[in-house]
């Protein structure tokens, strides 16, 4: 192997070597934290990194294969997971307060919440072999768009420090850009893969809803969220998803549609996909930088054999609100178990039950998090619901109906993932609508429960910055994006 960065290598090809013994998961292990040791204190990638452990682990799985036992599809892969899906044997914040026990400034994630489970999506890595290496930052409850609501540390973009690396799974985008790890798991409820995934110049998917259990993940919007993977190129998300998909008794809302072998997409023929592009998400506010790389990679499959096709999805403007609704609504109803008697903080000093859950709350959660938290609480209550809650629901049947429709003619919609490059820290903390204006182009894929990856299709002309190509598929059709987007990737590295 010589000088080779491990970590530069896809995750299906690594896998095999450390199966083959070519490579050892402890080498592999060491490379992984050593690589946190010199970037992540300027980064901020992770909230813990669990060395011993992943070491240990690392070793375990190397006697095992020196005992002629044939390990996991994910054998010795160094692997980052966000900080709201829970593990038995690390600590579990969600980027909050709440969920260390205490109210100083200074909190320590280490000292955070124990589970007493994991969650499905990381049992099904443990099982596949692989080996984690620590729990990645985030937008505190995943309620953010820059990383910079996490009640920790702020995580900055490896490409230009000073930019943000977007959110709300900023610190899992930013361990695998850098280096840290071979592949991390986040989550998505708006964007929050996809975005960082742009922002960063890495591969993340969005799962159809119902495709990966959400069994240990810390809810936000439970019809929203989705557990989806991060890797440096197609072929490792791919492995990736392939080990966590698949029906979950724990969740009812898992779908038991079987799981196709997701790597084998990679590398088939575009010729004849037909790829709607929709006009809405090409008009006022897109950046000419993004929009030409996005152009471009779109041509760059037209002369592989796909053929574009104009499509229309109408009530892409209603998205935001529509989202802005039922995600607080539904993070409002979810949020209201942190109320100081369970677990996590609980402020003793109240001099009745209600005055406790009032200043528990107020110490534990961020100013993001009362803000949505406030918005859900109003538009379920009585008056408003039909006026905002049930309207925002009808809305986000039309969306589906648009996507529906456009499915009808074509097999694939690529699109921008986000208006912008990378944006630069601070720049739109203050300004909440801002901010929410930045998930523009991923929301409607999430209100309509259906497949999308963001993939690396260049550059910024005048930033530098990466673009990332949005390839958004029908409900359980994961096989046909990634074919596409392993395609785009070959015509932007070649």
């Amino acid at each position: 192997m010589g000088g080779v960065n491990l970590l530069e290598v896809s995750i299906p090809e690594l896998a095999e070597r450390v199966r083959s013994g070519d490579v050892s998961a402890e080498e592999l292990t060491l490379q992984a934290l050593n690589r946190v040791a010199a970037v992540d204190d300027e980064l901020g990638g992770f909230l813990t990194v669990a060395s011993e452990q992943a070491l240990t682990r690392a070793q375990q799985l190397d006697e095992r294969r020196q005992q002629g036992a044939r390990l996991g599809p994910l054998a010795g892969i160094p692997i980052g997971l966000k900080d709201a899906l829970c593990t038995v044997d690390q600590p579990t914040t969600a980027g909050a307060r709440i969920l260390t026990g205490t109210t100083r400034g200074d909190a320590d994630p280490s000292q955070g919440w124990r589970s007493p489970y994991d969650a499905t999506a990381v049992r099904k890595l443990r099982a596949a072999d692989a080996v984690f290496i620590g729990k990645c930052n985030m937008d505190a409850f995943a309620m953010g768009s820059s990383t910079e609501n996490s009640a920790f540390r702020l995580t900055r973009n490896p490409h230009d420090t000073t930019r943000t690396p977007g959110g709300s799974s900023g610190g899992s985008a930013v361990a695998v850009a850098a280096g840290m790890v071979a592949g991390a798991l986040g989550s998505d409820t708006g964007g929050s893969v996809r975005q960082p995934a742009s922002f960063t110049g890495t591969v993340g998917i969005k799962p159809s809803y119902g495709r990966v259990s959400r069994y240990g993940l810390i809810a936000f919007a439970s019809s929203l969220d989705q557990i989806g993977p991060f890797a440096r190129d197609v072929r490792g998300a791919a492995a990736l998803l392939e080990v966590i998909a698949g029906h979950d008794d724990k969740d009812a809302t898992s779908v038991s549609t079987k799981v196709p072998p997701y790597l084998e997409a990679c590398g088939q023929p575009v010729e004849g996909l037909r790829i709607g592009v929709p006009e809405e998400y090409f008009a006022e506010g897109l950046d000419e930088e993004v929009e030409k790389q996005v152009r471009a990679a779109i041509a760059g499959l037209a002369e592989l054999g796909a053929t574009p096709v104009p499509v229309s999805l109408p009530h892409t403007p209603y998205a935001v609100a529509t989202y802005y609704i039922v995600a607080t609504a539904e993070c409002s109803s979810n949020l209201a178990r942190y109320d100081g008697v369970r677990y996590g903080l609980r402020l003793e000093d109240a001099a009745d039950l209600q005055s406790m859950y009032r200043a528990t709350r107020s110490a534990g959660f961020g100013a993001e998090v009362k803000r949505r938290i406030m918005l859900g609480t109003y538009v379920l209550s009585s008056g408003y619901y039909d006026a905002f809650y049930g309207r925002a629901q009808r809305a986000r049947t039309l969306i589906v109906r648009d996507f529906d429709q456009a499915f009808e003619h074509v097999d694939l919609i690529a699109t921008p993932v986000s208006p912008t490059v990378a944006f630069a820290l601070g720049a739109k903390i203050d300004d909440p609508l801002a901010m929410y204006l930045a998930d523009v182009y991923t929301l409607p894929a999430s209100l309509a429960g259906i497949a999308a990856i963001s993939v690396p299709c260049g550059l910024g002309e005048h930033s530098g910055m990466p673009v990332g190509l949005q390839l958004i598929a029908p409900a359980f059709e994961e096989r046909r994006m990634l074919t596409a987007a392993h395609a785009v990737e070959q015509i932007t590295i070649h």
